[in-house]
């Protein structure tokens, strides 16, 4: 629990202990990741599997993608679970992704929380059926004091419905005299978000191919660096993590300066040819 090892850190592969210790040693990790899970039914569709084999197979890659982020030492990941649209699917499946929900919470809490992470969430929460609603609550109180990483699950969730609610919040405050319109900043109304205790996303990740962003984080990910797999998402696992990582790493982000403002700025940060070609090794060993 609190300031111990982590349990996950000792199951670890020697192959794997030397591609973890190769990004650490980058220095240039994302703090935040989140990540838009797409491809649960065509993965089940191109099997002739009902589409819920599809996210019950989905539940392993949340399993070792929080074990490898809390490995690395990545402090906030993100999982889009379920959308405000996704209410309109069918109702058996609703049912069934909410089931599946509350066999998550009830079956990983004990391993989260011995492994300091501590659950969170995001979204219209008095939406989800009650049961849900109690177990994940109590997954949250429970894991409260933890100080490894935060899991954030979005669920029942849109961007767009945390913006209007955050603006009504904003308006109701101008309206009781708590608030004046020129109090309102960017700064400001992020303390209206869902999102206010975490800091925004330093990559995205999406699953199965797809170039949008589905309505998750819209006021978030202004400045994200975005990366996308054909992989779909059962398949995803820490192998696909760290490739999204070196990718990032390769990246440079500007946030609006110039190019030799940044490079001056990240000058330390910069990773030495060994580590390089220590990851372009492990690129093209687990190239698919």
């Amino acid at each position: 629990m609190n300031g111990q090892p982590l349990q996950w850190l000792r199951e670890r592969t020697s192959e794997d202990i030397k591609c973890q210790h190769a990004l650490i040693a980058l220095e240039r990790l994302p703090r935040h990741v989140a990540i838009i899970m797409d491809g649960n039914g065509r993965w089940a569709t191109a099997r002739n599997l009902p589409r819920i084999s599809g996210h019950r197979e989905g539940i392993e890659s949340v399993r070792d993608i929080v074990k490898a982020s809390a490995e690395l030492g990545i402090q906030y990941l993100t999982l889009y679970a379920f959308s405000t649209e996704n209410w309109k699917r069918p109702e058996a499946e609703v049912h069934a992704l909410m089931r599946l929900l509350e066999y998550y919470l009830r079956s990983e809490l004990d391993e989260l929380d011995r492994n300091n992470v501590r659950i969170n969430a995001i979204g219209k929460i008095v939406a989800l059926p009650k049961r849900v609603q109690h177990i994940l609550l109590r997954a949250i109180e429970r894991t409260a004091t933890n100080t490894g990483l935060m899991l954030t699950l979005a669920l029942s969730y849109s961007g767009r419905w945390d913006i209007l609610h955050a603006v009504q919040m904003i308006a109701l405050d101008v309206r009781r005299g708590k608030l004046s319109p020129e109090d309102i900043s960017e700064e400001l109304f992020r303390t209206y978000l869902s999102t206010s205790q975490i800091p925004e996303p330093d990559l995205l990740i999406r699953t199965s191919g797809e170039l949008r962003v589905s309505n998750f984080l819209l006021w978030e990910i202004a400045y994200t660096e975005i990366y996308s797999t054909e992989t779909l998402w059962p398949d995803f696992r820490r192998q696909d993590l760290y490739r999204a990582l070196i990718e990032y790493a390769r990246r440079e982000r500007r946030f609006g300066m110039t190019a030799e403002q940044v490079g001056a700025m990240n000058r330390a940060a910069t990773y030495t040819a060994a580590i390089k070609q220590f990851l372009d090794t492990f690129a093209q060993r687990h190239k698919r």
